[in-house]
């Protein structure tokens, strides 16, 4: 029985199962630019970060499939699978503080506490209306969905059309 379709199938899923998780915390990001009662801002970061099992667990199967499956299709030694991982890698690196930094924000401003928030500490105080105002028009969620939205195309092209 020959394993490497469905190590492309599982590679596939994975990856649909990671842009179903993110998908919930971009659309929220985008949600947070036009909302400002605390209470609906609360439930949208709690929505974002109910997600985010869904997403890591999408991005193991994505990268232990398609590593798998570069193995099975012997594609080690073409340019388009190292260039697809380390754009992957970039990608992540570059957006996971920007937006950890984001989300950290809001979930403070609104009183939320966050991952980084010690068992000790006071929950945070939250901010004036202007100053939620403030950070939720940031241009932060457009930042980050122009590198993921074109990272991602670029990791598709290279992938489909394996160039090199």
């Amino acid at each position: 029985m020959d394993l490497y379709p469905w190590l492309v199938f599982l590679h596939i899923a994975g990856g649909f199962t990671f842009v179903l998780g993110h998908g919930a915390s971009a659309i929220v990001a985008i949600r947070l630019r036009t909302e400002r009662e605390p209470e609906r801002v609360r439930a949208l970061l709690d929505l974002s970060s109910g997600s985010l099992t869904l997403t890591y667990v999408g991005l193991l199967v994505l990268l232990a499939a398609g590593i798998a499956a570069g193995f099975g299709g012997g594609w080690w030694g073409r340019l388009w699978i190292w260039s697809s991982l380390v754009l992957l890698v970039v990608i992540a690196v570059v957006m996971y503080p920007l937006g950890s930094q984001y989300y950290a924000k809001a979930r403070h401003a609104v009183g939320l506490r966050t991952y980084q928030d010690k068992k000790g500490d006071p929950d945070p105080v939250p901010a004036s209306p202007a100053d939620l105002d403030a950070l939720l028009t940031s241009s932060r969620p457009a930042l980050l969905a122009a590198i993921g939205g074109v990272g991602l195309l670029l990791i598709l092209w290279l992938m489909v059309l394996k160039p090199f």
